[in-house]
């Protein structure tokens, strides 16, 4: 490294001698010089070979440019190759300053890009690194390490310890929950942060302080939305993104690696359990929790949604008649149901059979539907689904409402019990006017049409205060709860002193 840089620097110094301008005055001087020693043949070639070899030395001497391959093609920052370069010179024996790495990362990106699509989120990309840069030392760097991500490389200043780094972080993501304006609309974003402080680094290089950060960032996004976690010795080392093949999912599928978990939704008014929804989760044997966005896309992508519905039910019902036999009360458990699901003409049989089978009341059975599917559906298989199963007596909750187009008129048209309100409108509500606005008309609404109103992604117990003060039903979030295995979900009940919900904790529906 020492060395290249000696070469560039002599390079410099080459070229600032070409480029200075008191040497067009030696070309006048050179002609007459070569005139006179050697006649007008030799003036002739010293005209034709000066300013050759003026070029020559220009472009030998030019600084080296950044690969296009080096720069991110959205936000025009350098990428992770930049940043490893960077963090190896804080380790370096003369360096002036160690470097410590942070990586931020946009919460629920993927699902971020399917509500505002490629160009908004690209928008978004550019404005979170633009504000990032801003908030940097002109001697730090920011690289994009993919959509969503970024790598940070800090000098380690005298005072830059763990509380130091603390602090940054926290006003780094301050900077990143600023609204963005889109399209006539406001965009709130939170986001976590891992870092590492090269001391902890489990060696002496970029390489592995880079890995570190995204270990810690790992274990933060593990956290819930907007946490922070620094690297300790305990963490498990950085796994690269891996794409999980058809027959891998299967396997997992079959041999209930992929499994539900639960997450409580609770009464807002009165903190009791009022259900849970059934979250697919991937516990593999050697790579550990996967998280749902590394590997649900790649079931998508195989064909498999079907089968993982088919797994979740299985998973979700069983729970439910484990739960009852434990004497503990959970008065419903939701299901995702996708589009392709719902295109099967055999949904609702298959859900009725599983039913009867586990012996469980259809009314205990919440089937969710995203906005999108019930705006975009024109399929008479798919409506005839959804109005067999409220038929039946299973509850319709109508997912992610307010990031697509659904009409009022569909709520009614597919007999909707609730409609569960995107986490996008819950984040920062205890302290935006203007999202406490939104909310409000949202629960009108659904005050006017008769449904319940579910709060997804509720992550602070102030957001939960002004939940109740606003007049929601239901709450879910990491401030409530993380999703759980089965297993796990009566110790959580019991240890909120309670066994069962009561029926005045449930809104009555119309």
């Amino acid at each position: 490294m020492a060395i290249v840089q000696g070469a560039e620097q002599v390079k410099s110094s080459i070229r600032a001698v070409l480029k200075a301008p008191h040497l067009a005055a030696f070309l006048p001087a050179t002609m007459i010089f070569a005139y006179w020693y050697g006649g007008e043949s030799l003036m002739v070639l010293v005209a034709i070979l000066f300013p050759g070899l003026l070029a020559i030395g220009g472009a030998v001497t030019r600084p080296a440019t950044a690969s296009p391959r080096r720069i991110d093609a959205v936000t025009g920052l350098p990428k992770r190759d930049r940043l490893l370069e960077h963090l190896d010179r804080g380790f370096e024996p003369d360096a002036a300053f160690e470097k410590s790495c942070l990586v931020l990362e946009i919460d629920d990106f993927e699902k971020l890009t399917q509500q505002l699509g490629r160009a908004g989120t690209e928008h978004i990309c550019r404005t979170v690194s633009d504000r990032l840069r801003s908030a940097l030392r002109e001697s730090d760097l920011i690289c994009a390490l993919e959509a969503g991500r970024f790598g940070l490389s800090i000098d380690k200043r005298q005072r830059a310890d763990l509380e130091a780094t603390l602090q940054l972080a926290a006003r780094l993501q301050a900077t990143v929950s600023e609204p963005i304006s889109l399209e006539q609309t406001r965009v709130l974003l939170s986001s976590c942060i891992g870092f590492a402080l090269p001391g902890r680094a489990p060696g002496a290089s970029g390489d592995a302080l880079l890995a570190a950060a995204e270990s810690a960032l790992s274990v933060a996004t593990q956290a819930g939305p907007g946490s922070i976690r620094a690297y300790s010795n305990g963490m498990a080392p950085r796994v690269g993104r891996v794409e999980h093949n058809r027959e891998a999912l299967l396997r997992a599928l079959d041999e209930g690696q992929i499994a539900p978990w639960f997450q409580p939704q609770v009464c807002v008014k009165t903190g009791r359990l009022t259900g849970c929804e059934a979250l697919a989760r991937w516990q593999h044997p050697t790579m550990g929790l996967i998280a749902p966005g590394a590997f649900l896309p790649a079931i998508a992508k195989a064909g498999l949604l079907e089968r993982l519905g088919e797994v979740v039910l299985y998973g979700a019902l069983s729970a439910l008649r484990d739960w009852d036999r434990e004497g503990l009360t959970v008065p419903t458990v939701a299901i995702n149901v996708s589009a392709e699901e719902l295109n099967n003409p055999c949904l609702s049989d298959k859900i009725r059979w599983e039913l009867d089978r586990f012996d469980i009341a259809s009314s205990r059975l919440v089937v969710e539907i995203l906005e999108d599917v019930i705006t975009q559906t024109e399929d008479d298989i798919a409506i005839h689904n959804v109005n067999a199963l409220a038929e039946i007596g299973c509850k319709i909750d109508l997912d992610d409402f307010g990031t697509g187009n659904a009409a009022i008129a569909s709520i009614a048209r597919f007999n909707v019990h609730r409609i569960k309100i995107d986490r996008s409108f819950v984040t920062h509500i205890d302290s935006d006017a203007d999202q406490q606005n939104m909310f409000s008309a949202i629960l009108t609404i659904a005050n006017q049409l008769k449904v319940g109103t579910v709060a997804e992604g509720v992550e602070t117990h102030a957001e939960h205060a002004m939940l109740v003060k606003l007049g929601c039903d239901h709450a879910q979030g990491y401030s409530i709860a993380k999703p759980m295995p089965a297993a796990a979900f009566p110790e959580w009940v019991l240890g909120r002193g309670q066994n069962q919900a009561t029926e005045q904790d449930i809104p009555k529906l119309a």
